[in-house]
């Protein structure tokens, strides 16, 4: 069960991180999927997605996957990220994102991410990251 829905997360990240990158396709338990529309900004030389936008990409989708599990908590922060570029991303392609929490403890949340070209089954990247989490009243 999530206590905030794809929605209500868009617009409490348009308030606390207008910046981010990507499109909230679902939330569910302990999981998110975004998807990242892919421009010549995110390209490298190549025709690929850069690493730099796979990353953000990845970042904030398992963020919201928080933010679903926890509520609107801008403090929830990313202490350590590691990732593992597979394969090429195509720039001809979206990027999207499929974020799941292992462990949502007290002040600690780690995940991995998932990110594939759309329409391929293989993923370009697998990153882990782990979010501290601010004090919770339980």
């Amino acid at each position: 069960m999530t206590v905030m829905t794809a929605a209500e997360i868009e617009d409490f990240l348009d308030d606390v991180f207008p910046q981010r990158q990507g499109t909230i396709e679902a939330v569910d338990h302990m999981r998110a999927t975004m998807s990242l529309a892919i421009e010549d900004e995110h390209l490298r030389p190549g025709a690929c997605v850069s690493g730099p936008s796979m990353v953000n990409l990845a970042d904030v989708c398992l963020f919201v996957a928080v933010l679903a599990q926890i509520g609107p908590e801008a403090m929830a922060v990313t202490s350590s990220l590691n990732c593992h570029f597979l394969r090429r991303a195509r720039g001809d392609r979206d990027l999207i994102a499929n974020a799941r929490i292992l462990k949502l403890g007290q002040r600690l949340a780690v995940g991995e991410v998932q990110l594939f070209s759309t329409g391929d089954d293989e993923p370009v990247a697998l990153v882990t990251a782990t979010y501290v989490l601010p004090d919770r009243d339980d």
